[in-house]
């Protein structure tokens, strides 16, 4: 197996622990040599490189691993230990590292028994396409050793945290800017336990916060805004402690998301209206790009704040690349966003810094209080659907892209020829339809697309009346199972229960 087989999206991921495992520390070294070797290739005569990790059990040895290949070849390596995602890249643009690129390693929300490796460049994460192009160096027979390289060590953490007591500190002012606010953080056991320090530094009341001690092992939750175990944690926590606030982040930072004091979850759709409602204020008429799977009810709550919503294909860098293009076209795009929480802010580099988003929240929060009111007022009009639901149909033949297409191409030949289906006008990755159920216009709508690593083809139904998801499921059903290759059982199962 080569190590081209570990790509996953614009990232390496694979099992580290166990027998048989392919992220190995080889494997690590190698990659180490053959990022620089692009890097040279690609004008950075003298590689400067931090390397940072996540807690996993395996984080220490890989996190070596690939700094001793990246020094072998040539580069000055810096090893900064725990960090998080955001803080990878936040050292490429401050003058406390200001280095040529930066790897982290993690594996993200994925068991602990997973690794990988994150490649970022001062522009940002890189592109699939440029991790293809260090994997295939990676792969090849060519001896990338050369002289002048070293590793050293820095804590970077701290700066990370400083800019976000400096931002908060700017926006509100005041010796303890968050003084009267209590909030709950749940770090997972992940890498974001500083983050309730940083708070109760500034004046915040964090003792309801749980989880805050790196654990590679991740013993009380998976680390994950979209686990349902994890926000039930973190809702807990803060009913238990009467915070004001919940926050709860991924094991690298990357993605995260709230909860208000009455303890329901801000996530997803309503994450999403959230941050767009603080930003339209600043930026009326402004395009918020989301993924694919995001609700007709939060597209029409940017319109009502008067913004506009530009729905884009799912993956964090796609939203991102996205957002890049319409600035650079000259429209206005403050936000790049998806349903799992990965967030970017133009004002932020367009990084993906979930931790940064949940800061970016803070403060409208502490200025709502001072005026007697809620943050999570600001989407009491964000209309929720009736139902909602994902659907995963495994692809059970080999050439799984070639299925999944004609099953997405049959669904779109019949969408076409239903008066009832409307294909949406925005259709950027497989197949969005809406329904008209009981008399109602677009009371319903799904989304058949392909995974962008797996052979799965998800499915998302989201209905405004009772009994959509059934009265589309059963259309699809009827439509879906004749062909070959495709898994209809978690269909019929999930009729079956509802």
């Amino acid at each position: 197996m080569g190590i081209a087989s570990l790509i996953s999206g614009s990232d390496v991921r694979g099992k580290a622990i166990g027998e048989g495992a392919p992220l190995t520390e080889a494997v690590g070294h190698r990659l180490g040599q053959a990022f620089v070797r692009y890097l040279k290739d690609h004008g950075v005569a003298a590689p400067k490189v931090a390397v940072g990790r996540d807690p996993r059990l395996s984080g220490e040895r890989l996190e070596a691993a690939i700094a001793e290949g990246m020094a072998s070849a040539g580069a000055q390596v810096t090893c900064f230990g725990l960090a998080t995602t955001p803080a990878m890249f936040m050292a490429l643009v401050r003058p406390e590292f200001g280095g040529d690129a930066s790897v982290m390693v993690t594996a993200s929300h994925l068991p602990w028994e997973r690794n990988g490796y994150k490649f970022f460049l001062p522009d940002g994460g890189i592109t699939g396409k440029t991790l293809k192009e260090i994997l295939a160096l990676a792969d090849s027979d060519a001896d990338f050793t050369a002289p002048g390289g070293s590793v050293s060590r820095m804590d970077f953490l701290p700066v990370y945290a400083g800019l976000l007591e400096e931002k908060i500190r700017t926006e509100l002012g005041g010796e303890s800017p968050l003084s009267g606010l209590k909030v709950a953080v749940d770090a997972g056991n992940g890498a974001g336990g500083f983050y309730a320090a940083l708070l109760s530094d500034l004046g915040a009341d964090t003792s309801g916060s749980q989880f805050l001690e790196p654990d590679g092992h991740f013993p009380n939750h998976i680390p994950n805004p979209e686990n349902p175990d994890a926000m039930d944690a973190i809702s807990r926590a803060v009913l238990e402690s009467h915070s004001d606030l919940g926050v709860i982040f991924d094991t690298d930072c990357d993605r995260a998301a709230i909860v208000d004091a009455g303890g329901r979850e801000i996530n997803r759709n309503r994450l999403i209206a959230l941050i767009s409602a603080v930003l339209l204020t600043k930026e009326p008429g402004a395009t918020i790009v989301t993924d694919s799977v995001t609700s007709s009810g939060l597209a029409d709550f940017i319109a009502a704040h008067g913004g506009v919503h530009h729905r884009f294909k799912r993956g964090y860098r796609n939203v991102i690349d996205e957002s890049r293009r319409l600035c650079a076209e000259g429209i206005s795009s403050p936000l790049a966003i998806e349903t799992s929480g990965h967030a970017a802010l133009r004002e932020n580099y367009f990084l993906d810094d979930g931790m940064y988003l949940v800061t970016r929240l803070i403060i409208e929060a502490v200025r709502m209080q001072r005026e007697g009111k809620k943050l999570t007022e600001l989407i009491a009009d964000l209309r929720e659907p009736a139902e909602s639901a994902e659907i995963r149909f495994a692809i059970t033949d080999a050439d799984f892209r070639t299925a999944g297409q004609k099953a997405i191409d049959a669904v779109e030949a019949h969408a076409e020829a239903e008066e009832a289906w409307h294909i949406a006008p925005d259709n950027r990755e497989g197949i969005r339809v809406s329904f008209d159920l009981d008399g109602k216009t677009n009371a319903a709508w799904f989304l058949l697309r392909l995974s962008l690593h797996d052979p799965v083809l998800p499915l998302n139904l989201e209905s405004d009346v009772p009994g959509g998801i059934r009265a589309m499921g059963e259309q699809l059903l009827e439509l879906l199972s004749p062909l070959s290759g495709i898994d209809v059982s978690p269909l019929k199962k999930y009729l079956e229960e509802h």
